[in-house]
């Protein structure tokens, strides 16, 4: 069986108004429409998951808002700002056949380069830019055997690769 990860980095946030703290900053004009750029683009691939794990932060609980895709999601606290670890072990509890991860650097960052076998040969994965997105496919029958280096890269794109950004 195969099992899909979809791994994505918030869009990008707006510093208008650094007085509301990291945790509340809201998605920039820019990241708005990459966040549709991106669900659109999802939708178009058939890359639609069937379960979220969002970080609760605001900025990343707007992007998942601007995909626009009709999928429960959990809004996880330890997501905010997660190690890679700690994105790993989420992942082992994940119960979806394709789940989709949104998260923050560095640790997603972190993440996406020790979960992959073989990295993507894409400029942009070495920063995981703001919106960055990575399929990874994953020959197991549940995500509690996930580990690192076991999964296969399908895809990887930014925003700014995307029509309407």
């Amino acid at each position: 069986m195969t099992l899909r990860l979809i791994l994505m980095r918030h869009a990008k946030s707006s510093w208008d108004a650094p007085e509301s703290g990291d945790h509340d900053r809201p998605l920039a004009p820019r990241g708005q429409r990459s966040a549709k750029a991106l669900g659109n683009w999802m939708q178009e691939q058939g890359w639609l998951p069937d379960q979220v794990l969002c970080s609760s932060a605001r900025r990343t609980r707007e992007t998942f808002d601007g995909l626009g895709l009709d999928v429960p999601v959990e809004y996880l606290d330890e997501l905010y700002h997660a190690s890679a670890t700690q994105m790993l072990r989420t992942l082992c509890q994940a119960t979806g056949q394709c789940v989709l991860i949104i998260g923050h650097n560095p640790g997603i960052y972190d993440f996406s380069h020790q979960i992959v076998g073989e990295p993507p040969e894409h400029p942009k994965f070495d920063v995981y830019p703001t919106g960055a997105t990575m399929v990874v496919d994953f020959d197991m029958d549940e995500w509690s055997g996930a580990g690192w280096r076991g999964g296969v890269v399908r895809e990887f794109i930014v925003p700014r690769e995307l029509p309407d950004t």
